[in-house]
């Protein structure tokens, strides 16, 4: 069985959602064959800057500070039930281009580094927006520093990304999980 998952690495329903899947997954009987794949969905594939999370879903939602903090102490909330410690007090938006390029770059460790981005984002307050916050989380995981490197200064999978995108949009979705 193959599940093809579309996500962004900055949506906190997303973590929650692969979490959920893999105890889903964990129920199947023993060596039923199960292969998830990640499929890139940029939340806001035209952000330039990185800026306080806080600050982008004020705009984004016409709230205020209080319903923004309201806002993310719930999904935390929920996040908590799954077993999981989110940090959203300082968290920065922005490009999350380049982390799904690495994801699918990735190979046979895109599970572990996507959980490990996750991790790092929403439980350590971590960026990944950079070229080495990106490299950061990729050797936490085993890959090579300097492959990492070079694979991110070009433009490889960049088509990848934009196809998984337009895919996901013409099975309607308009946002994720």
């Amino acid at each position: 069985m193959i599940i093809d998952v579309w996500s962004d690495v900055v949506c906190p329903w997303c973590f929650i959602g692969k979490r959920r899947l893999d105890k889903a997954i964990a129920t199947l009987p023993p060596g039923t064959p199960v292969t998830v794949r990640h499929r890139a969905f940029q939340l806001d594939p035209s952000i330039r800057a990185t800026v306080p999370t806080s600050d982008m879903l004020a705009h984004k939602y016409g709230a205020g500070p209080d319903q923004v903090q309201a806002m993310q102490a719930r999904v935390c909330s929920i996040a908590d039930g799954e077993g999981l410690c989110y940090d959203l007090s300082g968290t920065l938006s922005g490009n999350t281009r380049d982390a799904h390029r690495l994801l699918l770059w990735a190979g046979i460790l895109q599970g572990a580094l996507l959980e490990a981005m996750y991790s790092h984002y929403f439980e350590h307050g971590g960026a990944l927006f950079s070229h080495d916050d990106l490299v950061t989380v990729a050797v936490s995981v085993g890959l090579d520093a300097d492959m990492v490197r070079q694979f991110l200064a070009g433009d490889d999978l960049a088509d990848q990304v934009e196809a998984d995108q337009q895919q996901a949009h013409s099975l309607g979705a308009s946002g994720v999980p």
